[in-house]
């Protein structure tokens, strides 16, 4: 208790500062005090609405900075001020359908999910035809490589036949903003019964290649919708 009662007391003394060798010393940390206030940044969920916000140039914007941070996230900040930080203007967020991947999903919810979350496009509607149709308990493995599946699809009213399961898969899923084009990626789609019911997942095989091709696309769609405005800067 005695040694906290003197430091308390020793905090309420001023610091004693010296002159040696040509530099400042002193036997407390100082910190400066400087008054820098920053605006919150405007919160948006498209590109448009960014580019609508700095053609419009409504807070004299000076210099910009735009950073793509990620396939869905874009950040507007200043150029640095006199205490070297930068403003944060604008935080552009995508949203996206939720679909959680390396997972498996009950048949019912996959088959939902890749029709509200997947355009249209690559191997969709074979991944929709051959999971709609495959029977529960007919699931099979060849080897022990964990590759490649067989399951019994049904082919008409009342015929049957034994079919590979489609492996791996090219898809085109809603993951950017909805103004540039989504990025095809392949996956590992694999089936399991669970339960009562056939199990599906969809594992991320790209090494997050799509990530990149995704920003490139931001970037490209930025850069050509503010062109002409010499005082920003893209980085991605």
């Amino acid at each position: 208790m005695l040694k906290e009662a003197i430091q308390y007391i020793n905090s309420l003394c001023s610091p004693y500062v010296r002159e040696l060798n040509g530099q400042t010393w002193s036997d407390k940390p100082l910190h400066r005090i400087h008054h820098n206030p920053k605006a919150e940044p405007i919160m948006l969920s498209t590109l448009d609405g960014l580019c609508d916000y700095l053609l419009s140039d409504f807070d004299k914007r000076g210099k910009l900075f735009v950073h793509v941070v990620s396939p869905t996230r874009v950040c507007v900040f200043s150029a640095l001020d006199d205490e070297r930080s930068r403003e944060m203007l604008i935080v552009a967020n995508a949203e996206v359908p939720k679909f959680q991947y390396d997972f498996f999903h009950d048949h019912e919810s996959f088959l939902i999910n890749l029709q509200t979350a997947f355009l249209d496009a690559g191997d969709r509607a074979l991944l929709l035809k051959f999971a709609g149709t495959v029977e529960s308990g007919t699931i099979a493995q060849y080897g022990d490589d964990g590759v490649t599946q067989k399951a019994t699809v049904k082919t008409g009213v009342a015929s049957k036949s034994d079919a590979i399961v489609p492996n791996p898969v090219t898809l085109r899923g809603y993951r950017t903003f909805a103004e540039v084009d989504q990025p095809d990626a392949q996956y590992v789609f694999r089936m399991r019964e669970g339960g009562h019911c056939v199990q599906c997942a969809l594992f991320e095989a790209d090494g997050d290649a799509w990530k990149i091709e995704a920003k490139r696309n931001i970037l490209d769609y930025l850069e050509n919708a503010l062109i002409g405005i010499d005082e920003i800067t893209f980085l991605s």
